[in-house]
C-alpha cells in the first residue's frame, strides 16, 4: 500500500521517530508487511499522516507563541527597562520545546485497514491503539475546517455504535480522506449487511 508520504522514508531514532536519513524504522511500517507472533500472521501496513499537517501545527505555534513572546518582552522592556524583556524568554522555551514535541505527536499518528476493521495508533509517551470494526461503523465524515482548508488537509472521523470506538484521523490529503470515507462506508454497509 502506498503512503505517498515522505514521512515513512526517514530513518529511526533513539525514541522510535524516523529521522531523514532515509532508513524506515520498525514502527513505521508504512507499506511493507511482516510476520509477527507464533501463528506468522502479517502485521497490518502501517499508513503515516502526511506533512501537511506537521507544517499547520508548527505555523500555529510559531504564530501565537511568537506574538506572547513579543508581548511579554516588548511590553516590559520598553514600560520598565531593558532587563524586563527577559520575560520573553519562557514563551520562548515554551516554543522551542512546542516545535520538538509537534513533531514526536505527528510521528506517532498512524492508521492500518485491515480485512475486518481499521486500526489507529498514537501517542508518545502513552500509546493508545483503536480497533474499529467496518460492521459497527454508522457514520464516516470527512471535516475540513478554515485553517485545514488553507493547508490542503481533511480530517475522517468514525462514529460508531459504541461511542468508546469513535475515531479521528486529522491532517489527511483530501482526496485520501474521500477515498478512505468511501471505502469505509462501503465496508461498513457489506459487514453490516451480512451480520
Amino acid at each position: 500500500m502506498e503512503t505517498g508520504s515522505p514521512h515513512a522514508a526517514g530513518a529511526t531514532g533513539a525514541d522510535g521517530a524516523t529521522g531523514p536519513e532515509g532508513a524506515t524504522g520498525p514502527e513505521e511500517t508504512a507499506g511493507a508487511e511482516r510476520a509477527s507472533g507464533p501463528e506468522g500472521a502479517a502485521e497490518p501496513a502501517w499508513i503515516a499522516l502526511p506533512p501537511g499537517l506537521l507544517r499547520m501545527r508548527r505555523l500555529l505555534l510559531v504564530i501565537w507563541l511568537g506574538l506572547v513572546t513579543l508581548a511579554a518582552g516588548l511590553v516590559p522592556g520598553l514600560l520598565a527597562g531593558p532587563v524586563w524583556a527577559l520575560f520573553a524568554l519562557p514563551p520562548l522555551a515554551l516554543a522551542v520545546w512546542g516545535w520538538v514535541m509537534i513533531e514526536r505527536n505527528w510521528r506517532s499518528w498512524r492508521y492500518a485497514e485491515r480485512a475486518d476493521d481499521l486500526l489507529i495508533s498514537r501517542g508518545v509517551l502513552w500509546r493508545e491503539e483503536t480497533v474499529v470494526p467496518y460492521g459497527r461503523m454508522q457514520l464516516v465524515e470527512v471535516t475540513s475546517g478554515p485553517v485545514e482548508r488553507h493547508f490542503g488537509l481533511a480530517s475522517v472521523q468514525l462514529h460508531t455504535a459504541a461511542a468508546a470506538t469513535d475515531a479521528t484521523i486529522p491532517g489527511l490529503d483530501p482526496a485520501e480522506a474521500e477515498r478512505l470515507r468511501d471505502r469505509l462506508t462501503e465496508l461498513g454497509e457489506a459487514r453490516s449487511a451480512g451480520l
